[in-house]
């Protein structure tokens, strides 16, 4: 007997429809898979797919009330990949401010090529 798959974290968040999944559930407190289905252009099935990978990773718990499934999300998890993340900034923070300062400089040139300063009286037409 093999053991389920393990997802980690990144591998959770890579689909759109389970970042979806976990946007929904933050807005909420619990959510049973009937009405989370509702949310979504696929089975229940599918969904719940989608919720137990979300759920391998740490991301959502599931508990049973009767016959019904409820979800809730788990956000603890997300500080991995938030402190994945804060290490890059660093090199968008730099891309940004480079940015900022190309834009600046070629908005000044372009402001003096308009209201030249060698120019010593009004312009004579041609």
């Amino acid at each position: 007997m093999t053991a389920a798959p393990k997802y980690d974290i990144f591998q959770a968040i890579a689909d759109p429809t389970r970042r979806k999944l976990l946007h929904l559930l933050a807005e909420e407190k619990e959510l049973p898979v009937s009405v989370i289905s509702s949310n979504f252009p696929m089975s229940r099935t599918a969904v719940s797919k989608h919720l137990h990978v979300l759920e391998s990773a740490g991301l959502v718990s599931e508990r049973k009330i009767g016959r019904e499934t409820r979800y809730r999300l788990h956000a603890a998890p997300l500080r991995e990949l938030k402190d994945w993340l804060a290490y890059y900034e660093q090199f968008w923070d730099n891309k940004l401010a480079m940015l900022k300062h190309l834009v600046e400089a070629a908005d000044e040139e372009l402001k003096s090529e308009r209201n030249p300063s060698n120019v010593t009286g009004p312009l004579k037409p041609l």
